[in-house]
């Protein structure tokens, strides 16, 4: 017997695969003929305004031993005091190291809360973030409870607390902003959904990955968006926020991420990272702690603001110029989740679309790829994403201009230069 046959196989989705199809095409992380729109990372060099960027990490004897498994104290302490500077100025309850576990990226941090939640019904959106579907599957205390947003937007508060009573959910995932739709819950709309968990007990898990990448009425004071700001009490609201240095500092190299939550929680987490991950590197720590200071963090969301909103309408009216059909123009993220549905018949399809687009050298994602659907328990049900893709504007705006030229020819008809 192969030693193959020991072992459950996990398929290539998402980014994953559209990555690998395009690299056995010829892509690369230099190919400068390509365009990479189905880019999940933002780009990383200098943007006008944007603080200094980090070049070099200082590797000491001291940082050769393993860093406490929970984070680095200082680092735990930055996080706690960037999120108290920006969201809880005034109120009685304040985060501390105790509120902070530091993670080697997003996945690790979801993965760590994943491990220790009880057997309840966790409640997940459609569409949602590629990635969530193997992270709800693995493990099989939990029940995942699919919730359709039959609009692509999430649900307002009223209806979400009948969801979470409808379906006895015992906690909710999700991506605030939304990849893949860009909507987002802000605002005194957030305040409701912050107070429906703490009525309902149900424990809600933000994933605040795109929190700097905010547009329109949805942007606050500080550049930034978080169910932090209404929080009552940090140790008793059942309300968890995942970070890092991934997508809002623009350094998805350093996988470096926190868990923001009550203090027993965060326990839990951290002693399920000794046996997950063992923790995240002691220099990376280290480097990352001068990042999170205030007046660091906000000039990096303004920053990151001025560019990417000229880049988002860029993208969006050459989009709809070209025939795609975007209803809600994201307010968050970097993303737009377009319809394919008024393009030629043979470019209606996701994935026809994506094999298309690679022959124009475009990387795109198909949607039904964020039809999140862990077990794969939805069998012989179409995904009602199927005519939807993803196209990033995280890429520099050469790359972009360059990727909506050759897609502006693939809708036109002309064939692949």
């Amino acid at each position: 017997m192969s030693v193959v046959n020991s072992f459950t196989p996990v398929p290539r989705t998402g980014v994953i695969y559209v990555m690998e199809r395009a690299a056995s095409l010829g892509f690369g992380q230099n190919s400068d003929e390509w365009a990479n729109l189905g880019q999940g990372a933002p780009e990383t060099g200098e943007l006008p305004g944007s603080p200094a960027r980090l070049t070099s990490i200082p590797v000491q004897a001291a940082t050769c031993e393993y860093a406490p498994v929970g984070g680095v104290p200082a680092l735990r302490a930055a996080v706690a005091n960037l999120y108290n500077e920006r969201f809880r100025r005034g109120k009685r309850s304040q985060y501390g190291p105790e509120n902070v576990v530091i993670s080697s990226g997003g996945r690790a941090g979801l993965t760590r809360l994943a491990a220790v939640l009880d057997r309840v019904n966790l409640g997940h959106f459609l569409p949602d973030y590629t990635a969530y579907e193997e992270l709800l599957d693995i493990f099989r205390d939990f029940v995942p409870i699919p919730i359709l947003n039959p609009d692509l937007r999430l649900p307002s508060p009223e209806r979400l607390g009948n969801e979470i009573v409808g379906r006895g959910l015992g906690a909710l995932l999700l991506s605030n902003p939304c990849n893949p739709t860009g909507d987002i819950v802000a605002g005194d709309d957030l305040e409701a959904w912050v107070a429906t968990a703490r009525e309902t007990r149900c424990a809600f898990i933000f994933d605040e990955f795109y929190s700097h990448y905010i547009y329109g009425d949805a942007r606050s004071a500080v550049g930034a968006n978080s169910a932090a700001a209404h929080v009552y009490d940090v140790n008793e609201d059942p309300v968890m926020i995942v970070d890092g240095l991934t997508k809002n500092w623009r350094y998805p190299g350093l996988r470096l991420a926190w868990t923001l939550g009550p203090a027993d929680v965060v326990a839990a987490v951290t002693s399920a990272g000794s046996f997950l991950d063992g923790g995240a590197p002691h220099p990376v720590q280290n480097a990352a702690i001068p990042l999170l200071a205030p007046e660091v963090a906000d000039a990096e969301a303004s920053a990151i603001h001025a560019a990417f909103k000229t880049k988002r309408r860029l993208m969006i009216d050459r989009l709809r110029a070209m025939g795609f059909v975007i209803n809600h123009e994201p307010r968050g993220g970097f993303y737009c989740f377009a319809s394919l549905e008024n393009l030629d018949p043979s470019l209606r399809n996701g994935m026809d679309f994506f094999e298309a687009a690679l022959e124009h050298r475009v990387i795109t994602v198909p949607g039904r790829f964020f039809d999140v659907n862990p077990g794969q328990r939805r069998r012989g049900i179409p995904s009602r994403l199927h005519h939807y893709v993803r196209l990033s504007f995280g890429p520099s705006l050469a790359e972009i201009t360059r990727g909506l030229d050759a897609l502006e020819k693939l809708c036109a008809g002309a064939p692949a230069s």
